[in-house]
């Protein structure tokens, strides 16, 4: 995979999130301290993601589709069961093959309640060459919706 690009990019940081995931802790997400387990943040941001693009048409097909280049993730507070969550996503910067998406966990029943923050960058490659390709036009479009 070639590195994310390094053309200029457009900023599009907003208050208003891309998506709101709205996930359930389970059980089996506690560690031996009887709270969520650092590794499961990251799958509750992978289904985040997920949940978003469901909602988003032609993001992917046979020559496109994002992975994950990079993370940055912030523990800010431990996770207790039972809780329930929502994972905050929005776009802070487009650029010509990537996107960067901020990312917060918080109480579903507390929004002040800040368990984690950080960012991740998706970049859009071709499978089978392993090559950076254009963002989708629907992806750009749904990041510019979210920044309006």
């Amino acid at each position: 995979m070639k590195p994310a690009d390094s053309s200029p990019a457009v900023a599009t940081t907003t208050d208003a999130p891309l998506f709101v995931a709205t996930l359930g802790v389970r059980w089996r997400d506690l560690d031996a301290l009887n709270h969520v387990n650092n590794a499961n943040f990251l799958t509750y941001l992978e289904e985040a993601r997920l949940q978003w693009l469901q909602h988003v048409h032609d993001w992917f097909n046979e020559d496109t589709m994002p992975v994950l280049a990079a993370s940055e993730l912030q523990y800010r507070r431990p996770i207790a069961w039972p809780a329930t969550l929502h994972v905050e996503l929005r776009c802070t910067r487009l650029g010509n093959s990537s996107m960067t998406i901020a990312h917060r966990i918080i109480d579903a029943d507390d929004a002040s309640c800040l368990y984690s923050d950080g960012h991740v960058v998706m970049v859009w490659m071709n499978p089978t060459t392993g090559k950076s390709v254009a963002l989708p036009d629907s992806i750009r479009a749904v990041a510019h919706e979210s920044a309006a």
